[in-house]
Protein backbone atom coordinates (compact mmCIF):
# COMPACT_ATOMS: atom_id res chain seq x y z
CA UNK A 1 0.00 0.00 0.00
CA UNK A 2 1.30 3.45 -0.90
CA UNK A 3 2.21 5.69 2.00
CA UNK A 4 0.33 8.44 0.11
CA UNK A 5 -3.03 7.03 1.24
CA UNK A 6 -2.57 8.54 4.72
CA UNK A 7 -2.05 12.33 4.73
CA UNK A 8 -5.48 13.94 4.29
CA UNK A 9 -5.69 16.83 6.73
CA UNK A 10 -8.43 19.44 6.74
CA UNK A 11 -7.26 23.02 7.39
CA UNK A 12 -9.10 26.31 7.80
CA UNK A 13 -11.18 25.74 4.67
CA UNK A 14 -11.14 22.11 3.58
CA UNK A 15 -8.30 19.84 2.49
CA UNK A 16 -5.60 20.91 0.04
CA UNK A 17 -2.62 18.97 -1.20
CA UNK A 18 -0.06 18.81 -3.98
CA UNK A 19 -1.41 16.96 -7.02
CA UNK A 20 0.14 13.50 -7.46
CA UNK A 21 1.77 13.75 -4.02
CA UNK A 22 -0.92 13.58 -1.31
CA UNK A 23 -3.70 14.86 -3.58
CA UNK A 24 -4.39 11.68 -5.55
CA UNK A 25 -7.49 9.92 -6.86
CA UNK A 26 -7.05 7.36 -4.06
CA UNK A 27 -7.14 10.04 -1.36
CA UNK A 28 -9.91 12.05 -3.01
CA UNK A 29 -12.08 8.94 -3.12
CA UNK A 30 -11.25 8.21 0.53
CA UNK A 31 -12.30 11.75 1.53
CA UNK A 32 -15.50 11.39 -0.52
CA UNK A 33 -16.42 8.06 1.08
CA UNK A 34 -15.77 9.39 4.59
CA UNK A 35 -18.03 12.36 3.80
CA UNK A 36 -20.75 10.13 2.35
CA UNK A 37 -20.74 7.85 5.40
CA UNK A 38 -20.98 10.79 7.82
CA UNK A 39 -23.83 12.43 5.88
CA UNK A 40 -25.81 9.34 4.80
CA UNK A 41 -28.49 9.99 7.45
CA UNK A 42 -28.66 13.78 6.97
CA UNK A 43 -32.23 15.13 6.89
CA UNK A 44 -31.70 16.46 3.34
CA UNK A 45 -29.96 13.38 1.94
CA UNK A 46 -33.00 12.49 -0.20
CA UNK A 47 -32.24 15.64 -2.22
CA UNK A 48 -28.65 14.48 -2.61
CA UNK A 49 -25.57 16.67 -2.78
CA UNK A 50 -24.07 19.15 -5.23
CA UNK A 51 -20.55 18.84 -6.66
CA UNK A 52 -18.67 21.56 -8.53
CA UNK A 53 -15.10 22.16 -9.64
CA UNK A 54 -12.77 24.97 -10.73
CA UNK A 55 -10.26 25.43 -13.58
CA UNK A 56 -7.32 23.61 -12.00
CA UNK A 57 -5.52 20.64 -13.50
CA UNK A 58 -7.90 17.64 -13.59
CA UNK A 59 -10.49 19.32 -11.34
CA UNK A 60 -13.25 17.95 -13.58
CA UNK A 61 -11.88 14.41 -13.33
CA UNK A 62 -11.52 14.67 -9.54
CA UNK A 63 -15.13 15.94 -9.32
CA UNK A 64 -16.30 12.97 -11.37
CA UNK A 65 -14.40 10.62 -9.03
CA UNK A 66 -16.17 12.18 -6.02
CA UNK A 67 -19.55 11.88 -7.79
CA UNK A 68 -18.82 8.21 -8.47
CA UNK A 69 -18.16 7.51 -4.77
CA UNK A 70 -21.35 9.25 -3.58
CA UNK A 71 -23.35 7.59 -6.34
CA UNK A 72 -22.12 4.16 -5.26
CA UNK A 73 -23.52 4.95 -1.81
CA UNK A 74 -26.86 5.54 -3.56
CA UNK A 75 -26.70 9.28 -2.85
CA UNK A 76 -28.04 11.53 -5.62
CA UNK A 77 -25.50 13.89 -7.12
CA UNK A 78 -26.17 17.24 -8.82
CA UNK A 79 -22.93 17.67 -10.77
CA UNK A 80 -22.15 20.97 -12.46
CA UNK A 81 -21.70 20.56 -16.20
CA UNK A 82 -18.71 22.92 -16.30
CA UNK A 83 -16.37 24.73 -13.92
CA UNK A 84 -18.12 27.03 -11.43
CA UNK A 85 -17.18 29.35 -8.57
CA UNK A 86 -17.19 28.06 -4.99
CA UNK A 87 -20.06 30.44 -4.07
CA UNK A 88 -22.12 28.81 -6.85
CA UNK A 89 -21.75 25.44 -5.10
CA UNK A 90 -22.75 27.07 -1.79
CA UNK A 91 -25.78 28.67 -3.43
CA UNK A 92 -26.87 25.41 -5.04
CA UNK A 93 -26.41 23.44 -1.80
CA UNK A 94 -28.79 25.88 -0.12
CA UNK A 95 -31.34 26.44 -2.88
CA UNK A 96 -31.60 22.79 -3.97
CA UNK A 97 -31.96 21.84 -0.27
CA UNK A 98 -29.04 19.43 -0.50
CA UNK A 99 -27.29 17.74 2.40
CA UNK A 100 -24.02 19.44 1.47
CA UNK A 101 -21.87 20.79 -1.34
CA UNK A 102 -18.45 19.57 -2.46
CA UNK A 103 -16.14 21.89 -4.38
CA UNK A 104 -12.95 20.65 -6.02
CA UNK A 105 -10.58 23.59 -5.68
CA UNK A 106 -7.42 24.74 -3.96
CA UNK A 107 -8.68 28.33 -4.07
CA UNK A 108 -5.68 30.71 -4.24
CA UNK A 109 -2.93 28.09 -3.76
CA UNK A 110 -0.21 27.67 -6.43
CA UNK A 111 -0.98 25.54 -9.51
CA UNK A 112 0.62 22.41 -8.01
CA UNK A 113 -2.26 22.12 -5.52
CA UNK A 114 -5.84 20.97 -5.68
CA UNK A 115 -8.36 20.63 -2.89
CA UNK A 116 -11.66 19.45 -1.47
CA UNK A 117 -13.93 22.11 0.08
CA UNK A 118 -17.13 21.27 1.91
CA UNK A 119 -20.20 23.53 2.14
CA UNK A 120 -23.12 22.95 4.45
CA UNK A 121 -26.87 22.94 3.74
CA UNK A 122 -27.12 26.69 4.52
CA UNK A 123 -24.58 27.57 1.84
CA UNK A 124 -21.70 28.35 4.19
CA UNK A 125 -18.41 26.84 5.28
CA UNK A 126 -18.88 23.54 7.04
CA UNK A 127 -18.79 23.46 10.82
CA UNK A 128 -15.43 22.25 12.22
CA UNK A 129 -17.32 19.64 14.29
CA UNK A 130 -18.66 18.04 11.10
CA UNK A 131 -15.20 18.17 9.53
CA UNK A 132 -13.83 16.39 12.61
CA UNK A 133 -16.36 13.56 12.11
CA UNK A 134 -15.20 13.15 8.50
CA UNK A 135 -11.54 13.08 9.54
CA UNK A 136 -12.35 10.48 12.17
CA UNK A 137 -14.21 8.31 9.62
CA UNK A 138 -11.32 8.70 7.20
CA UNK A 139 -8.95 6.91 9.58
CA UNK A 140 -10.82 3.66 8.91
CA UNK A 141 -10.75 3.90 5.10
CA UNK A 142 -7.85 2.50 3.10
CA UNK A 143 -9.36 1.50 -0.23
CA UNK A 144 -12.61 2.50 -1.90
CA UNK A 145 -14.44 -0.22 -3.81
CA UNK A 146 -16.81 0.93 -6.55
CA UNK A 147 -19.46 -1.37 -8.00
CA UNK A 148 -20.82 1.05 -10.60
CA UNK A 149 -18.93 3.30 -12.98
CA UNK A 150 -19.58 7.01 -13.47
CA UNK A 151 -21.38 6.39 -16.77
CA UNK A 152 -23.60 3.70 -15.24
CA UNK A 153 -24.59 6.05 -12.42
CA UNK A 154 -25.28 8.76 -14.98
CA UNK A 155 -27.44 6.34 -16.95
CA UNK A 156 -29.31 5.32 -13.77
CA UNK A 157 -30.05 8.97 -12.95
CA UNK A 158 -28.14 8.85 -9.65
CA UNK A 159 -25.73 11.43 -11.08
CA UNK A 160 -27.33 14.33 -12.96
CA UNK A 161 -25.72 17.30 -14.63
CA UNK A 162 -26.84 20.76 -13.52
CA UNK A 163 -26.06 24.10 -15.20
CA UNK A 164 -24.59 25.89 -12.20
CA UNK A 165 -23.34 28.91 -14.15
CA UNK A 166 -26.77 29.67 -15.62
CA UNK A 167 -28.38 29.34 -12.19
CA UNK A 168 -25.83 31.71 -10.64
CA UNK A 169 -26.23 34.24 -13.47
CA UNK A 170 -30.02 34.33 -13.08
CA UNK A 171 -29.64 34.67 -9.32
CA UNK A 172 -27.28 37.66 -9.66
CA UNK A 173 -29.66 39.36 -12.09
CA UNK A 174 -32.18 39.69 -9.27
CA UNK A 175 -29.66 40.80 -6.65
CA UNK A 176 -27.68 43.58 -8.32
CA UNK A 177 -28.91 46.86 -9.88
CA UNK A 178 -27.31 46.22 -13.26
CA UNK A 179 -29.25 49.03 -14.96
CA UNK A 180 -27.89 51.54 -12.43
CA UNK A 181 -24.38 50.28 -13.16
CA UNK A 182 -24.88 50.54 -16.93
CA UNK A 183 -26.20 54.09 -16.60
CA UNK A 184 -23.17 55.15 -14.54
CA UNK A 185 -20.92 54.78 -17.59
CA UNK A 186 -18.10 53.12 -15.68
CA UNK A 187 -15.03 51.83 -17.47
CA UNK A 188 -14.29 48.44 -15.88
CA UNK A 189 -11.40 45.99 -16.06
CA UNK A 190 -11.64 42.55 -14.47
CA UNK A 191 -8.86 40.03 -13.87
CA UNK A 192 -10.22 36.49 -13.54
CA UNK A 193 -6.71 35.15 -12.81
CA UNK A 194 -7.54 32.20 -15.12
CA UNK A 195 -9.99 31.10 -12.44
CA UNK A 196 -13.62 30.06 -12.17
CA UNK A 197 -14.98 33.63 -12.09
CA UNK A 198 -14.30 34.22 -15.79
CA UNK A 199 -17.14 35.09 -18.17
CA UNK A 200 -19.74 36.02 -15.57
CA UNK A 201 -19.49 39.80 -15.08
CA UNK A 202 -19.18 40.37 -18.83
CA UNK A 203 -22.63 38.79 -19.29
CA UNK A 204 -24.11 41.79 -17.43
CA UNK A 205 -22.02 44.71 -18.59
CA UNK A 206 -19.25 45.60 -21.00
CA UNK A 207 -15.83 45.08 -19.40
CA UNK A 208 -12.26 44.37 -20.34
CA UNK A 209 -11.54 40.88 -19.00
CA UNK A 210 -7.98 39.73 -18.34
CA UNK A 211 -6.97 36.05 -18.10
CA UNK A 212 -10.44 34.87 -18.99
CA UNK A 213 -9.41 31.48 -20.30
CA UNK A 214 -8.56 28.13 -18.75
CA UNK A 215 -4.85 27.87 -17.95
CA UNK A 216 -4.12 25.39 -15.12
CA UNK A 217 -0.63 26.92 -14.75
CA UNK A 218 -2.22 30.29 -13.92
CA UNK A 219 0.41 32.12 -15.94
CA UNK A 220 3.15 31.03 -13.49
CA UNK A 221 1.50 32.95 -10.63
CA UNK A 222 -0.69 31.68 -7.81
CA UNK A 223 -4.28 32.85 -8.49
CA UNK A 224 -4.25 34.93 -5.32
CA UNK A 225 -5.47 38.56 -5.53
CA UNK A 226 -2.64 40.13 -3.55
CA UNK A 227 -0.72 43.21 -4.67
CA UNK A 228 2.45 41.42 -5.83
CA UNK A 229 0.40 39.35 -8.34
CA UNK A 230 -1.48 42.28 -9.87
CA UNK A 231 1.12 44.38 -11.67
CA UNK A 232 -0.52 43.81 -15.08
CA UNK A 233 -4.00 45.04 -14.15
CA UNK A 234 -2.55 47.97 -12.14
CA UNK A 235 -0.49 49.01 -15.17
CA UNK A 236 -3.49 48.67 -17.51
CA UNK A 237 -5.57 50.91 -15.27
CA UNK A 238 -2.88 53.58 -15.10
CA UNK A 239 -2.64 53.60 -18.90
CA UNK A 240 -6.28 53.02 -19.74
CA UNK A 241 -8.42 55.54 -17.83
CA UNK A 242 -10.49 52.88 -16.03
CA UNK A 243 -12.93 53.58 -13.19
CA UNK A 244 -12.14 50.39 -11.29
CA UNK A 245 -10.27 47.10 -11.41
CA UNK A 246 -11.84 43.96 -9.95
CA UNK A 247 -9.87 40.77 -9.28
CA UNK A 248 -11.08 37.38 -8.03
CA UNK A 249 -9.02 34.38 -6.95
CA UNK A 250 -8.94 30.86 -8.39
CA UNK A 251 -12.39 29.81 -7.17
CA UNK A 252 -13.73 33.40 -7.14
CA UNK A 253 -14.75 33.59 -3.51
CA UNK A 254 -12.21 36.32 -2.71
CA UNK A 255 -11.90 39.81 -4.17
CA UNK A 256 -9.35 42.57 -4.65
CA UNK A 257 -10.12 46.10 -5.81
CA UNK A 258 -7.81 48.45 -7.74
CA UNK A 259 -8.74 52.14 -7.73
CA UNK A 260 -8.93 54.42 -10.75
CA UNK A 261 -5.29 55.47 -10.29
CA UNK A 262 -4.08 51.86 -10.54
CA UNK A 263 -3.42 51.64 -6.80
CA UNK A 264 -4.21 48.43 -4.93
CA UNK A 265 -6.92 48.88 -2.31
CA UNK A 266 -5.98 46.69 0.63
CA UNK A 267 -8.64 44.23 1.79
CA UNK A 268 -9.19 46.22 4.98
CA UNK A 269 -10.35 49.29 3.03
CA UNK A 270 -12.32 47.05 0.65
CA UNK A 271 -14.22 45.74 3.68
CA UNK A 272 -14.69 49.21 5.22
CA UNK A 273 -16.06 50.80 2.04
CA UNK A 274 -18.58 48.00 1.51
CA UNK A 275 -19.69 48.24 5.15
CA UNK A 276 -20.19 51.97 4.75
CA UNK A 277 -22.20 51.50 1.52
CA UNK A 278 -24.48 48.84 2.97
CA UNK A 279 -25.10 50.83 6.15
CA UNK A 280 -25.39 54.36 4.73
CA UNK A 281 -26.82 53.94 1.25
CA UNK A 282 -28.73 50.67 1.44
CA UNK A 283 -29.90 51.23 5.02
CA UNK A 284 -29.04 47.67 6.05
CA UNK A 285 -28.75 46.72 9.71
CA UNK A 286 -27.16 43.87 11.66
CA UNK A 287 -23.96 42.88 13.43
CA UNK A 288 -20.51 43.04 11.87
CA UNK A 289 -18.24 40.00 12.18
CA UNK A 290 -14.55 40.39 11.48
CA UNK A 291 -11.60 38.04 11.42
CA UNK A 292 -8.88 38.46 14.05
CA UNK A 293 -6.45 40.02 11.56
CA UNK A 294 -8.74 42.76 10.25
CA UNK A 295 -8.25 46.50 10.67
CA UNK A 296 -9.04 48.59 13.74
CA UNK A 297 -10.73 50.90 11.21
CA UNK A 298 -13.69 48.49 11.26
CA UNK A 299 -13.84 48.77 15.05
CA UNK A 300 -13.80 52.59 14.87
CA UNK A 301 -16.57 52.63 12.25
CA UNK A 302 -18.78 50.29 14.30
CA UNK A 303 -18.19 52.24 17.52
CA UNK A 304 -19.13 55.55 15.88
CA UNK A 305 -22.34 54.11 14.38
CA UNK A 306 -23.42 51.97 17.33
CA UNK A 307 -23.00 48.69 15.42
CA UNK A 308 -22.26 45.53 17.38
CA UNK A 309 -18.90 44.06 16.37
CA UNK A 310 -17.80 40.46 16.88
CA UNK A 311 -14.19 39.31 16.40
CA UNK A 312 -13.49 35.65 15.57
CA UNK A 313 -10.41 33.49 14.80
CA UNK A 314 -8.98 33.57 11.26
CA UNK A 315 -10.82 31.41 8.73
CA UNK A 316 -14.17 32.24 7.16
CA UNK A 317 -15.79 29.15 8.71
CA UNK A 318 -15.90 31.07 12.02
CA UNK A 319 -17.67 34.00 10.34
CA UNK A 320 -19.99 31.72 8.37
CA UNK A 321 -21.13 29.92 11.53
CA UNK A 322 -22.34 33.21 13.07
CA UNK A 323 -23.94 34.41 9.81
CA UNK A 324 -26.05 31.23 9.71
CA UNK A 325 -27.46 31.70 13.21
CA UNK A 326 -27.42 35.47 13.78
CA UNK A 327 -28.45 38.74 12.12
CA UNK A 328 -25.17 39.75 10.46
CA UNK A 329 -24.92 42.69 8.08
CA UNK A 330 -21.45 41.83 6.82
CA UNK A 331 -18.74 39.36 7.75
CA UNK A 332 -15.20 39.67 6.43
CA UNK A 333 -11.62 38.53 6.80
CA UNK A 334 -8.45 40.40 5.86
CA UNK A 335 -7.71 38.23 2.82
CA UNK A 336 -10.59 39.61 0.72
CA UNK A 337 -13.32 37.17 1.78
CA UNK A 338 -16.59 39.02 2.42
CA UNK A 339 -20.08 37.69 3.17
CA UNK A 340 -23.16 39.92 2.78
CA UNK A 341 -26.58 39.80 4.46
CA UNK A 342 -29.34 38.60 2.13
CA UNK A 343 -26.92 36.70 -0.09
CA UNK A 344 -24.94 33.82 1.46
CA UNK A 345 -23.13 33.15 4.74
CA UNK A 346 -20.17 32.80 2.41
CA UNK A 347 -17.50 34.76 0.54
CA UNK A 348 -18.33 35.65 -3.04
CA UNK A 349 -15.84 37.67 -5.09
CA UNK A 350 -18.02 38.07 -8.18
CA UNK A 351 -21.07 39.19 -6.18
CA UNK A 352 -18.95 41.63 -4.15
CA UNK A 353 -17.33 42.96 -7.33
CA UNK A 354 -20.77 43.68 -8.76
CA UNK A 355 -21.74 45.30 -5.44
CA UNK A 356 -18.69 47.57 -5.77
CA UNK A 357 -19.89 48.69 -9.21
CA UNK A 358 -23.33 49.36 -7.73
CA UNK A 359 -21.65 51.38 -4.96
CA UNK A 360 -19.72 53.57 -7.44
CA UNK A 361 -22.91 54.16 -9.42
CA UNK A 362 -24.79 55.11 -6.23
CA UNK A 363 -22.17 57.49 -4.79
CA UNK A 364 -21.12 58.98 -8.11
CA UNK A 365 -17.58 59.25 -6.73
CA UNK A 366 -14.28 57.51 -7.46
CA UNK A 367 -12.79 54.87 -5.16
CA UNK A 368 -9.93 57.17 -4.13
CA UNK A 369 -12.47 59.88 -3.19
CA UNK A 370 -14.46 57.40 -1.10
CA UNK A 371 -11.26 56.16 0.54
CA UNK A 372 -10.19 59.74 1.37
CA UNK A 373 -13.55 60.32 3.06
CA UNK A 374 -12.83 57.34 5.32
CA UNK A 375 -9.31 58.66 6.04
CA UNK A 376 -10.66 62.12 6.89
CA UNK A 377 -13.27 60.69 9.26
CA UNK A 378 -11.31 57.92 11.01
CA UNK A 379 -7.64 58.60 10.34
CA UNK A 380 -5.17 56.73 8.15
CA UNK A 381 -4.51 53.01 8.52
CA UNK A 382 -1.59 51.21 6.88
CA UNK A 383 -1.77 47.45 6.59
CA UNK A 384 0.47 44.71 5.20
CA UNK A 385 0.80 40.93 5.43
CA UNK A 386 3.93 38.88 4.80
CA UNK A 387 3.85 35.12 4.22
CA UNK A 388 7.16 33.51 5.11
CA UNK A 389 8.09 30.00 4.02
CA UNK A 390 10.38 28.52 6.62
CA UNK A 391 11.47 25.26 8.16
CA UNK A 392 9.27 23.39 10.63
CA UNK A 393 11.98 23.88 13.26
CA UNK A 394 12.08 27.68 12.81
CA UNK A 395 8.30 27.87 12.71
CA UNK A 396 7.91 26.05 16.02
CA UNK A 397 10.76 28.02 17.62
CA UNK A 398 9.11 31.31 16.56
CA UNK A 399 5.76 30.27 18.04
CA UNK A 400 7.46 29.19 21.31
CA UNK A 401 9.23 32.56 21.55
CA UNK A 402 5.93 34.39 20.95
CA UNK A 403 4.26 32.31 23.66
CA UNK A 404 6.88 33.46 26.20
CA UNK A 405 6.60 37.17 25.34
CA UNK A 406 4.80 39.60 27.66
CA UNK A 407 3.78 43.24 27.98
CA UNK A 408 6.88 45.43 28.24
CA UNK A 409 8.93 43.28 25.84
CA UNK A 410 9.75 44.61 22.37
CA UNK A 411 8.64 43.35 18.98
CA UNK A 412 9.76 44.94 15.74
CA UNK A 413 11.32 47.78 17.74
CA UNK A 414 8.01 48.61 19.46
CA UNK A 415 7.14 48.16 23.14
CA UNK A 416 4.34 45.62 23.64
CA UNK A 417 1.37 47.10 25.50
CA UNK A 418 -0.88 44.02 25.49
CA UNK A 419 -1.22 40.57 23.88
CA UNK A 420 -4.25 38.71 22.48
CA UNK A 421 -3.93 34.97 21.76
CA UNK A 422 -7.31 34.36 20.11
CA UNK A 423 -5.58 33.00 16.99
CA UNK A 424 -1.81 33.08 16.93
CA UNK A 425 -0.18 35.95 18.80
CA UNK A 426 -1.37 39.55 18.43
CA UNK A 427 0.90 42.17 19.97
CA UNK A 428 -0.48 45.69 20.44
CA UNK A 429 1.83 48.72 20.57
CA UNK A 430 1.30 52.49 20.73
CA UNK A 431 0.16 53.05 17.12
CA UNK A 432 -0.86 49.62 15.88
CA UNK A 433 -0.47 45.85 16.17
CA UNK A 434 1.31 42.82 14.71
CA UNK A 435 0.15 39.18 14.50
CA UNK A 436 2.31 36.08 14.10
CA UNK A 437 0.53 32.80 13.32
CA UNK A 438 1.09 29.56 11.42
CA UNK A 439 -0.94 28.92 8.25
CA UNK A 440 -3.58 26.23 8.48
CA UNK A 441 -3.16 25.09 4.86
CA UNK A 442 0.48 25.74 3.86
CA UNK A 443 3.95 25.27 5.41
CA UNK A 444 4.51 28.91 6.35
CA UNK A 445 4.21 31.66 8.96
CA UNK A 446 1.93 34.61 8.35
CA UNK A 447 2.83 37.99 9.82
CA UNK A 448 0.21 40.75 9.76
CA UNK A 449 0.82 44.36 10.76
CA UNK A 450 -1.16 47.60 10.91
CA UNK A 451 -0.02 51.07 11.95
CA UNK A 452 -1.91 54.36 12.11
CA UNK A 453 -1.19 58.02 11.37
CA UNK A 454 2.23 57.50 9.76
CA UNK A 455 3.17 54.41 7.79
CA UNK A 456 5.61 52.35 9.86
CA UNK A 457 4.12 49.00 8.82
CA UNK A 458 6.89 47.79 6.49
CA UNK A 459 9.64 48.87 8.89
CA UNK A 460 8.06 47.01 11.85
CA UNK A 461 7.45 43.90 9.71
CA UNK A 462 11.08 43.84 8.55
CA UNK A 463 12.42 44.35 12.09
CA UNK A 464 10.17 41.54 13.37
CA UNK A 465 11.36 39.15 10.65
CA UNK A 466 14.97 39.97 11.60
CA UNK A 467 14.25 39.64 15.32
CA UNK A 468 13.02 36.05 14.84
CA UNK A 469 15.73 35.14 12.35
CA UNK A 470 13.24 34.45 9.57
Amino acid sequence: MSNKTEPVKFGTDGWRGIIADTYTFVNVRRAALATALVFKDHKNIENGIVIGYDTRFQSREFAHAVAEVFGNQNIKVNLTGSFVTTPTVSLLARDLKCALGVMITASHNPFQYNGYKLKDEFGGSMDPDEIAKIENELKNIREVELKKSFNELLSDGIIKYFDGNEYYYNYLKNKISTEKIKNADLKIIYDAMYGAGQNIINRFIEINQLHGEVNPGFGKNAPEPVEKNLTEICSDIKNGNYSIGIVTDGDADRIAIIDEKGDFLDAQKTFALLLRYLYEKKGMKGKVVRGFSTSELIKKYCEKNGIELLTVPIGFKHISKIMITDDVLIGAEESGGIGIKGHLPERDGVFNGMLYLEMLAEYGKSISELKKELDDEFGKYFYQRNDLRTTEEKKLKTLETCKAMKAGDEIGGKKILSIDNLDGFKFYFDNGWIIIRASGTEPLLRIYCETTSTDQTKEILNKTIGQFGL
